[in-house]
């Protein structure tokens, strides 16, 4: 988390530099739009970070395990998809259940095919904004072409996971 601060620290220091020397005006207006969206999304981290800490102390590890651990097999790939359909949020909300999933026991396999299902398949996202957008037509093929990536994105992630030794 440290490296991750300090890179994004020195980008922020040299996009400043060359913000300055194009008009000394874009950094007040820049941090003023930074804090307004801290002011929003700063309750949400906390909210799904919390979320996500819940998720890992009452959902039963043994059923974890069972369901999308290391022995589901395509069974846990088939329900890390499905849960990645269904489960709204964004990025502020999934990563930190699937790092509550992955401390609890879950398997690579199953949250790769989770994230890819909500990134691909996200059912609030398919409803709220393609489907009126693009109509039902092309969300449908969309849709479908897409249903069999997450499991299959999911066996890649496990065996290259293996292959390079994480677990």
């Amino acid at each position: 988390m440290l490296q991750a601060f300090l890179i994004m620290s020195l980008l922020a220091v040299a996009a400043a530099f060359i913000a300055y020397k194009k008009d000394p005006f874009i950094i007040p207006e820049s941090a003023r739009s930074s804090a307004i969206l801290a002011v929003k999304v700063i309750p949400l981290i906390v909210v799904a970070l919390f979320l996500a800490a819940l998720v890992e102390r009452i959902m039963p590890r043994n059923l974890i395990i069972k369901y999308v651990g290391s022995g589901s097999g395509w069974k846990g790939l088939f329900i890390g998809s499905l849960l990645g359909i269904i489960t709204p949020g964004g990025p502020f909300v999934q990563f930190p259940i699937v790092m509550s999933l992955f401390k609890a026991g879950a398997d690579i396999g199953p949250l790769v095919a989770y994230l890819s299902a909500w990134a691909l398949l996200g059912m609030s996202r398919v409803l709220m904004i393609e489907v009126p957008l693009l109509g039902l037509p092309i969300v449908t093929v969309r849709f479908l072409s897409s249903l069999l990536f997450p499991p299959i994105m999911g066996f890649v992630a496990k065996f290259l996971w293996r292959l390079f030794r994480f677990s």
